[in-house]
């Protein structure tokens, strides 16, 4: 059994709770609950302490591939995925998601972001996962969609910009960054460079390209793919993370995503109103270097980090809870 999918089980766990695991992977009747008489501290005074019961052989075993499976489909259960048009915000904007892609809320977002080792707190709309692929799966990636109101972002600049500049610019401040990020007990990150270079449609008001990472202990590369939807007083984001092998379908993929989202008329760039509506204070260069996330402080601007971390970090929660044959006994009640 690999390590990964027993470290996805660790996180499953930590997000639904071991009692709706218990009951998901264990098809095996449950131990009676013990009468009060047998609570910590119910012993009679001076009694000596019982003898730790011998582990058992099954006690010892690593979970099935059946159990993970059903672990696995409670938590996609949980999440209530579904397909079709979405709306997301305050009647903000329209998913019109087709079969081969599932949405789910802020809720569920927020489950699968803490399952994948984001601290708690991460504010989004929602998350897109292609069909028949669960989100805790060892090749999952995943689309998180959040909105930044800071106002109207004026596009003029997207003709101007040198992208191989502006690349130089992100790897310094993502090099310099890196000090915080050992503070906070992140990995540090390396931008390697683009894996799709910037594109800008006037028309549509979209932007999207693609960013190499490498990240320290971890050997593969890392995908960071993100989208922006320009709207009447603030941006849709959409950033998808993946390992670097997996970019030719990320990329074909994304191309779906970018067609199917839009703002509900009202909140479109075309409804901008200059009497009443305030510009934001960048342009379409600081959207594709990231400075607004920065600004928003740290854990916004590592959002990404840790995303593109996934496995790292969730291999890390099997060690946090003791090994991942003691945290999967604790689930079936054994320990």
């Amino acid at each position: 059994m690999s390590h990964r999918r027993l470290a996805s089980i660790a996180s499953v766990a930590l997000v639904l709770g071991a009692s709706a695991l218990a009951a998901a992977g264990d098809p095996s009747p449950a131990a009676p609950a013990a009468p009060a008489a047998r609570a910590a501290g119910a012993a009679p005074a001076g009694a000596a302490p019982p003898a730790a019961a011998e582990p058992s052989a099954d006690a010892e075993r690593e979970p099935t591939a059946e159990e993970i499976a059903a672990a696995m489909q409670a938590f996609d259960a949980d999440l209530k995925l579904q397909s079709g048009k979405v709306t997301v915000g305050d009647n903000l904007a329209e998913l019109d998601v087709p079969e081969s892609f599932r949405f789910t809320g802020p809720e569920g977002a927020r489950k699968v972001l803490q399952a994948w080792g984001n601290p708690p707190g991460s504010d989004t709309l929602g998350m897109v996962f292609p069909a028949g692929l669960s989100p805790i799966a060892d090749d999952s990636w995943g689309v998180v969609i959040s909105y930044v109101e800071e106002g109207h972002v004026d596009d003029d600049d997207a003709k101007d910009i040198d992208f191989g500049e502006l690349l130089a610019e992100m790897q310094k401040d993502t090099s310099e960054r890196n000090l915080e990020r050992q503070k906070a007990g992140f990995p540090t990150v390396r931008l390697t460079g683009w894996a799709e270079p910037p594109h800008y449609d006037p028309a549509s008001k979209k932007l999207y390209w693609a960013k190499a990472l490498e990240f320290d202990g971890n050997k593969d590369g890392t995908l960071n793919y993100s989208i922006r939807v320009l709207g009447r007083k603030g941006v849709l984001e959409l950033n998808a993370v993946s390992g670097m092998k997996q970019l030719a379908t990320v990329r074909s993929e994304m191309q779906s995503v970018l067609k199917f989202v839009e703002f509900k008329p009202g909140n479109r760039y075309e409804d901008f109103n200059e009497d009443v509506d305030h510009v934001a204070a960048y342009g379409i260069g600081a959207l594709v270097a990231g400075k607004v996330a920065a600004k928003a402080g740290l854990f916004k601007g590592l959002l990404a980090v840790l995303l593109a971390s996934k496995k790292l970090v969730v291999a890390g929660l099997v060690a946090v809870a003791g090994g991942a044959k003691v945290f999967w006994d604790r689930v079936r009640g054994r320990a």
